[in-house]
């Protein structure tokens, strides 16, 4: 193990901009085996590049193989904000889009933060947290092509292709929005008074929508003919979430508990808690094995975990506050706001998942 592990961390990638040298606690059980990733540029199993200062989210588009990430830097007003496009094996910046600027006077623009994707529209979704709103952009061209308001302090968005809908978690009000992803129509908006929506998922099977309530540890639950959501218990601060391949079993990242809970869904009740480190603030499910992935801020680290046996079976370190994780492709995409590209940039890391 110590030596398989060893030639591992010796095989990170070091790209012509920076040399990163990736410490690793344990790469088994993501990378699987040692074989090089036949798309990686430099052919290793690890690889670490500088992208965008500010970086905050990825999403995955199988449409056009490509990459998408969001980057917003500092308080409002926000000036330096980027739609990122990349390619997924060797995560090369291949394009960056300005969003709009919302004021001349300061030079803000409407800064994007969550992301998800819309291969059937060929769109990408974000939020604009700042500014209270979503906007859709063209895949194509990376031009904006809308901007929906009242989604105040917009936290995550997540679409349905299967009902052409995107769902958004409006974190200052209580709402669950969706939108109709081919006319950008409000379609549905669920309040209620007290609660924090925040992480966001999609059962596209039976399209029912969940949402992380931060304030009240629990999970929303919105299926399509209920008269009203259904609310789960869940761990201390939940503040991403993620489904099982199944849809039967939902993960969360409770960030003030450092944990993820296993939450049976017909059950209504979290079935394990794991521990795997301080700020637990996003969660992935590689759906090939079954493990959950889990991106703890505070830690620096990704946990991977067995969520049938309730155990730790990795733990990769990944640089300073580690801030998202998305599983596509057969990879891990973890960004971490570590500022330590050569002109201050956040590094998105890229790890091979095993069988």
């Amino acid at each position: 193990m110590a030596a398989l592990v060893t030639a591992l961390a010796h095989r990170v990638c070091r790209t012509t901009a920076i040399g990163v040298s990736l410490a690793v606690g344990s790469t088994l059980a993501l990378a699987g085996t040692a074989t090089a990733h036949s798309g990686n540029a430099c052919g290793s199993v690890v690889s670490s590049v500088p992208v965008a200062k500010g970086l905050y989210q990825t999403a995955y588009s199988e449409r056009n193989h490509v990459l998408w990430a969001t980057s917003s830097v500092g308080e409002p007003p926000v000036t330096n904000s980027s739609l990122v496009k990349l390619d997924p094996h060797t995560l090369k910046v291949e394009a960056m889009y300005r969003p709009p600027v919302v004021n001349p006077k300061t030079g803000a623009v409407e800064a994007v933060y969550g992301i998800a994707v819309d291969d059937e529209h060929n769109t990408v979704w974000t939020t604009n947290t700042r500014d209270n709103s979503v906007g859709v952009y063209s895949q194509r061209t990376g031009k904006r092509l809308a901007t929906l308001p009242g989604v105040h302090h917009a936290r995550e968005v997540v679409v349905d292709e299967k009902r052409d809908l995107a769902w958004a978690s409006s974190f200052a009000d209580g709402s669950v929005i969706a939108f109709d992803t081919r006319t950008f129509k409000e379609k549905k908006r669920v309040t209620l008074a007290g609660l924090s929506p925040a992480g966001m998922a999609v059962d596209e099977r039976t399209g029912t929508a969940y949402a992380t309530d931060f304030a009240n540890d629990r999970i929303i639950e919105i299926a399509p003919h209920a008269k009203s959501p259904r609310l789960i218990p869940t761990g201390d601060s939940p503040l991403s979430i993620a489904l099982s391949k199944d849809g039967q079993t939902a993960y969360s990242a409770d960030q003030a508990a450092g944990t993820v809970s296993v939450i049976n869904l017909r059950k209504g009740a979290v079935i394990k808690t794991v521990p795997t480190g301080a700020g637990a603030k996003s969660v992935a499910t590689d759906p090939r094995s079954g493990r959950v992935l889990v991106a703890n801020r505070t830690t620096a680290t990704v946990t991977v975990v067995d969520p049938r046996e309730g155990t730790v079976v990795d733990s990769l370190t990944t640089g300073a506050n580690t801030n998202h994780v998305h599983v596509a492709h057969g990879a891990a995409f973890v960004a971490a706001k570590s500022g330590s590209g050569p002109e201050g940039q956040d590094l998105l890391h890229r790890f091979p998942l095993g069988r």
